[in-house]
């Protein structure tokens, strides 16, 4: 076998790896929940808005067993961020950012924490993505993040 067509296996068997990696991926999508299949909240928000971080967990959390949604992992994202637990703050903004990267909520709050912990290069990037997802008309979540930011004593670009 010549130089060249060892060349062209080799490209072949790439493009067949990359192929069979895109065609896995629809099949991991289908793990999230769609937004139908998400218990009622109301409880967990209606404590949040309160500011009963504490009693949101408690009705959050069990939720976790059976639930894998980013509303929810961002819902308890915020009331442990509010309850200055970072670490465990910073890993569900994780949980719900892989199961929806566009997550506006989660990228604005995660922005915050950002913030709080004094990592504001990360906060600007998640303004930046977020403004990207608002192209062109913007949205409230950029708005908030980047008065955070401003509150913050930052003057992001966008």
């Amino acid at each position: 076998m010549t130089g060249a067509a060892r060349m062209r296996g080799a490209a072949l068997r790439r493009v067949a790896f990359a192929a069979m990696l895109l065609a896995a991926l629809p099949a991991a999508a289908m793990d999230t929940a769609p937004s139908t299949d998400l218990p009622d909240l109301s409880q967990s928000r209606a404590a949040i808005y309160a500011g009963d971080y504490e009693r949101a967990l408690a009705l959050l959390m069990p939720l976790t067993a059976t639930v894998r949604h980013a509303d929810l992992y961002n819902l308890i994202a915020f009331a442990n961020r509010n309850l200055k637990r970072y670490d465990e703050a910073a890993r569900w903004y994780k949980e719900a950012l892989f199961y929806d990267p566009a997550h506006r909520p989660a990228l604005e709050y995660q922005g915050e924490l950002f913030i709080a912990i004094g990592d504001f290069k990360k906060a600007e990037k998640n303004l930046e993505l977020i403004h990207l997802l608002c192209h062109p008309k913007g949205c409230e979540e950029a708005d908030k993040l980047r008065d955070a930011l401003r509150a913050a004593g930052r003057n992001p670009a966008s």
